[in-house]
């Protein structure tokens, strides 16, 4: 009986040695049930995403990462928006990114410089329409953030601008913002002195215009 003893107790013995472990590193990670892989969405902009003449934090994609925390959503915001960037830079860059991130959603906020330059509206298209193709077969959901030109460069050149980014949209059936400003005047409270780039005021408005259409396809990210 104490041979048969002495046997329980090496095997008790062992299988503590084995669990023990296991039980430090549950203690230490605790798995819980609402836990899910952290999911990347790239903003791919220009000066109106990169904050310009704002701290970073004041931004409208600062607040947006902000606002998916509150939210409990998973999600890193990778803010790639360069300052007086064009669609056609943004096409470029694009491939690295998604590389890089993998991200489940990109949001493309460009052609506001195009529009500025008095650029093709043909080749304006293309470049959007590249850029969501490349997005979505890369496994990401779209977001096209239309903006708009200040009225003396010609009703006729405003109308086209302005719909690129609609048919676009309807093209690739990608999420459309119809119009970053909405709810923004020309008055100062809502921007800088340049009469072009939103004050820090005006982000959380710009913010609520992107996660009234943005909030579809992260919601379809929480199910998957």
């Amino acid at each position: 009986m104490a041979g048969m003893t002495n046997t329980r107790d090496k095997r008790l013995r062992f299988a503590w040695l084995i669990i023990a472990p296991v039980l430090l590193l549950l203690v230490m990670n605790p798995l819980r049930a609402d836990d899910t892989p952290t999911r990347n969405i790239v903003v791919l902009g220009d000066s109106i995403s990169s904050a310009y003449g704002l701290a970073t934090t004041e931004g409208w994609v600062a607040l947006l990462q902000e606002k998916l925390k509150e939210e409990s959503f998973n999600i890193e915001v990778i803010n790639a928006s360069v300052t007086g960037d064009t669609t056609a830079g943004g096409l470029t860059r694009l491939p690295k990114l998604l590389k890089e991130y993998q991200p489940a959603l990109v949001i493309i906020e460009l052609g506001g410089n195009d529009g500025l330059r008095g650029l093709s509206i043909k080749k304006l298209k293309a470049n959007l329409n590249e850029m969501a193709t490349l997005s979505q077969a890369n496994g990401a959901d779209v977001v096209i953030v239309s903006v708009q030109l200040p009225d003396n460069y010609g009703a006729a050149y405003n109308k086209l601008f302005k719909n690129a980014f609609t048919s676009t949209a309807d093209a690739t059936k990608s999420y459309l913002v119809p119009f970053l400003f909405e709810g923004l005047d020309s008055s100062s409270k809502w921007f800088q002195t340049d009469g072009i780039h939103p004050s820090a005021q005006a982000q959380p408005v710009m913010l609520e215009n992107i996660w009234q259409i943005a909030k579809e396809p992260l919601e379809k990210l929480v199910t998957q």
